[in-house]
């Protein structure tokens, strides 16, 4: 079974009522090997009401794809996630997963539209969130929960869009010690912001995120959100993310998940069953970017898809990627009183 569920022991699901009125059911699951506490704490995600590309199945990105370089075709022998990474001795990084229809075909084919969480918060069928999970060995752990999305729909600036690409990554990433979670970072374009768990907002004692209309940007309170700065967020600007309690996902019930060596820099899976290899691709997950295009601010529509999990520093000193890290002990400029 490609999903958590082969993973469980136990299911305890625990009915809660969210402020708006819709429930889902909080799940806690008890596992042979990964350690309980990342899956007890694992994000929920509301997705965008308007958002017309949901999670999508990993698996199908390779079935709905050519390998190409320079925008022709490899030859291969038939691609999945357990052989992915075959592609990295004909072309490592310079490998573009190609829709076979084109990023821009009209009308677009259904696969970039993903899969709508059900009423339990479930994808059916399709395995759209991978968990790394990355022991320091000091009792520091941290945990990441990759979300994937077959199209990125990109932003409107002066009646232009600009940033659409077929394949989307985003994550957020805990970081426990000794079992405890202390902060969470929420992957936003190109950087995002970190928290505080305490500050976080939850449903019992998993963190929610807000994924952007159409970009997938996960952000840590409802609304709009200018990102003309990265990891500065303002609800009002030139380049605005909208958010809202459209429909509540819940990515680790259909998932894959691993531990993470970086010594030997290797996947291990905690069910026998998940397909490594994908890992280790170190290609991009959608088409090349579309050449002759308009550009405004430098920026052009159809973009180039992004590489993988692997690629966003599943290593690191702080729960930012990078440093200076600024680690925000409220949701908002303004608390509320």
């Amino acid at each position: 079974m490609n999903s958590l569920a082969s993973l469980m022991v136990a299911i305890v699901g625990l009915q809660v009522t969210l402020s708006r009125g819709t429930a889902i059911a909080q799940t806690v699951l008890a596992t042979t090997s990964i350690p309980s506490y990342v899956l007890e704490y694992a994000p929920l995600i509301w997705l965008y009401s308007q958002d017309a590309y949901r999670p999508s199945d990993i698996g199908q990105q390779v079935v709905h794809t050519l390998p190409e370089i320079n925008r022709t075709v490899i030859e291969t022998p038939p691609l999945n996630l357990n052989n992915l990474n075959i592609l990295n001795n004909m072309g490592n990084t310079s490998v573009y997963l190609t829709s076979k229809e084109g990023i821009n075909a009209d009308p677009q084919p259904a696969w970039l539209d993903g899969v709508t969480p059900n009423a339990q918060g479930k994808t059916d069928g399709a395995v759209s969130c991978t968990i790394v999970v990355y022991e320091h060995g000091d009792g520091t752990v941290d945990a990441f929960y990759f979300y994937f999305y077959a199209y990125n729909l990109g932003d409107t600036v002066l009646g232009m869009e600009f940033g659409d690409h077929v394949g989307d990554w985003e994550h957020n990433m805990i970081r426990f010690q000794n079992g405890t979670p202390q902060a969470l970072w929420y992957s936003q374009h190109s950087y995002g912001q970190a928290f505080t768990y305490d500050a976080t907002e939850k449903q019992g004692k998993r963190p929610i995120g807000y994924s952007g209309n159409g970009t997938h940007a996960v952000y840590s309170i409802a609304g709009d959100h200018d990102h003309t700065i990265p990891g500065f967020n303002l609800p009002e600007g030139l380049i605005v993310d909208h958010t809202d309690q459209g429909v509540l996902w819940d990515p680790v019930q259909s998932a894959y998940a691993y531990s993470y060596d970086a010594t030997t820099q290797t996947f291990t899976p905690y069910d026998e069953s998940y397909p490594v290899n994908w890992l280790y691709f170190n290609g991009q997950w959608g088409d090349d970017q579309l050449p002759n295009q308009t550009e405004i601010f430098g920026q052009v529509k159809y973009s180039a898809g992004p590489n993988g999990p692997k690629f966003k520093k599943l290593v690191r000193d702080e729960v930012c990627p990078s440093s200076p890290c600024i680690v925000l002990p409220f949701r908002t400029w303004k608390e509320e009183s």
